[in-house]
């Protein structure tokens, strides 16, 4: 009888247990979520909403991204609307849970297929968007069984919560479809144009005295400032000390002279004659004073600069002797640079048809557009060069603060044509073993690994031949955080939602 009585409790007790699991499976089948997306032109929306079904509550998690930075709505009203027919309900909440996020719950008053619509009024304005196409059901069964049918393939996908893509630099976009010639790859010397550098000859033979310890290369100047002084003074031979204090007392002697021969002349005691040589004499030693007094003083040269910029360079040192027409400094703005390339001969025949390219500066790998820097294609070699057999292209660009005269940089000559090419930004792409992949938005919080074949790369864009088509958004900023997540293999797809 105990043995019977054990037997009957055994099977109670494993009877109730698998009760329990059987609860909790349904419990699980019946947690789907609907996953909505929907865009403005200036905002993403992304929400995670219970199925809605008549009478009952449905929370709504709404996530809201800025296009233009892809950072979140931190604040601002947001009323939710959801119309079925003529009948709707609504909510407003004046500010989410998080940065981004807003946690809305409706309840639905009718049956049908209806909208959402989403109003934000924010610092930056107001804008809407509306999500079609949602479905209300009759009761919650049959609204969560239809959440259930709507599969979201994770196949080779990744999740990448919306909190996380807001602390990063993070931007999704639609592959561009645009003219693709052909790309000649090179590099570029640094150079400042001709009308930004100036160089500073001595205009006599001396000593070179600075003025003061702040002539040093990369040093600020302005237009007119002294920089130092060429001195002459202890010369036996063409000392320039010497020519200075003789014009000067020629200078002054020949007005002297001419003033007191004016006074004369309006008694008769001067005549006309005698008159007009003293006021040649005057003129012309008033011309040489004048030309020795600009350039130099008692002291010898004073060497100043002829326009604002930096010293790029000092040929000379303090106490060293020049000789007239000797440069002593350079003196640049930097404003305007000059980028001389150089392609292989067999580019010569579509070397007319550049009408544009790219740079990347190979220090800190930032890369611009010709237009980006204001630029132009100023001219290109018509013959090859003896030395090296490279055909010469120049092109000039305003610098924006990223470029160093002497240095070099890689350049993308851009051909015209009238051909188009799918393209997505650089920072698209990941290479592993020699295989190109982009992340294809499933959802904003899941991406699809697709392998992509690449065509040219222009140095901002590449071509891509096949793998993706211009319908599908991809992720254009921070495609190497998602493959970082993906390696980890440990991010619960919902981290991020627990509000």
């Amino acid at each position: 009888m105990k043995q019977l009585l054990y037997i009957l409790s055994l099977t109670i007790i494993l009877n109730g247990c698998n009760q329990t699991v059987q609860q909790t499976d349904d419990a699980h089948a019946h947690d789907a979520k609907i996953q909505l997306t929907e865009y403005s032109n200036i905002m993403e929306l992304f929400a995670e909403a219970d199925p809605l079904a008549v009478g009952q509550n449905s929370e709504i998690l709404a996530h809201f991204t800025w296009l233009e930075n892809f950072k979140p709505l931190e604040s601002g009203d947001v009323t939710i609307s959801l119309i079925v027919g003529t009948k709707g309900v609504k909510q407003t909440l004046s500010q989410p849970v998080r940065p981004g996020i807003y946690k809305f719950t409706l309840q639905p008053q009718v049956a049908g297929v209806g909208r959402l619509i989403f109003n934000i009024n924010s610092e930056n304005g107001e804008t809407e968007i509306i999500v079609n196409n949602i479905t209300v059901y009759d009761n919650k069964h049959d609204a969560e069984h239809a959440a259930e049918e709507i599969v979201v393939s994770e196949t080779n996908a990744t999740f990448f919560t919306k909190e996380q893509s807001w602390k990063v630099d993070f931007a999704t976009g639609f592959p561009l479809t645009e003219p693709f010639g052909q790309v000649i790859k090179t590099t570029a010397l640094v150079q400042s144009s001709q009308g930004s550098e100036i160089v500073v000859s001595a205009k006599t033979n001396g000593i070179v005295l600075f003025n003061s310890g702040e002539v040093l290369e990369g040093k600020d100047v302005s237009a007119g400032q002294s920089l130092f002084t060429i001195s002459a003074g202890n010369f036996a031979d063409n000392n320039i000390s010497v020519k200075y204090a003789e014009a000067k007392s020629n200078y002054e002697k020949a007005n002297a002279d001419y003033e007191r021969a004016k006074e004369l002349a309006k008694d008769k005691i001067v005549s006309e004659k005698d008159l007009l040589s003293a006021k040649n004499q005057y003129e012309n030693t008033k011309a040489i004073f004048d030309n020795l007094n600009k350039n130099f003083n008692a002291s010898g040269q004073t060497i100043t600069s002829p326009q604002s910029g930096f010293i790029k360079q000092v040929f000379v040192k303090n106490g060293t002797y020049v000789e007239a027409g000797q440069p002593v400094v350079v003196i640049s703005q930097n404003k305007s640079l000059i980028l001389s390339a150089e392609v292989n001969s067999k580019f010569a025949p579509v070397l007319a048809n550049i009408k544009t390219a790219n740079i990347r500066n190979i220090i800190n790998n930032s890369s611009f557009s010709l237009e980006q820097l204001n630029g132009k294609v100023l001219s290109y070699g018509k013959a090859v060069n003896s030395d090296n057999f490279l055909i010469p292209v120049i092109l000039q660009v305003e610098n924006n603060g990223s470029f160093v005269s002497g240095n070099f940089v890689e350049v993308y000559l851009k051909t015209f044509t009238n051909n188009t090419a799918v393209t997505v930004p650089n920072e698209a792409l990941l290479e592993e073993q020699g295989s190109f992949f982009v992340w294809v938005q499933v959802h904003p919080e899941l991406f699809e690994k697709r392998e992509v074949t690449i065509g040219g790369n222009d140095g901002l864009k590449t071509e891509i031949r096949k793998g993706i088509s211009p319908t599908e958004r991809i992720v254009t900023r921070g495609a190497m955080l998602i493959k970082l997540a993906q390696a980890t293999g440990g991010l619960d797809a919902h981290s991020g939602h627990n509000h």
